[in-house]
């Protein structure tokens, strides 16, 4: 079992940056891949970046390249989604989600365990 819970998501200025914090918790953690999701407005569920079970290889969406990184803390604990240059389309609920392989996430986006989310919303 693992929990989830993320944090830093708030009102921001278009063209500001957020971090965002996936604190992992549970059996086993550290062997868990992460995937970071939102949920835009009337919208469904967009995968935005992955990081492998080995806490280095990482995958980006194509609609967020260049802006959204993904990252683990030194602590293994924490996963990051770094956000520059955050635009009004931005504006959503992000979640982050973990299952044993990045492989799964990647072919199903059906990851086993889901956090709470947070509110990002990009004022222009």
């Amino acid at each position: 079992q693992v929990r989830l819970v993320e944090s830093g998501g708030r009102l921001v200025q278009a063209g500001d940056s957020l971090r965002l914090s996936c604190l992992q918790s549970g059996r086993a953690y550290r062997r868990y891949a992460v995937a970071w999701y939102r949920r835009l407005p009337g919208r469904g569920r967009e995968f935005l970046a992955g990081i492998h079970e080995d806490g280095k290889t990482t995958t980006i969406a194509d609609s967020v390249r260049g802006r959204f990184a993904i990252s683990r803390g030194t602590a293994n604990n924490t996963v990051y989604l770094q956000m520059d240059n955050l635009e009004s389309e931005d504006t959503a609920v992000y979640y982050c989600a973990a299952d044993v392989q990045l492989r799964a996430i990647l072919m199903t986006h059906r990851p086993s365990y889901w956090g709470q989310g947070t509110q990002v919303t990009v004022s222009s």
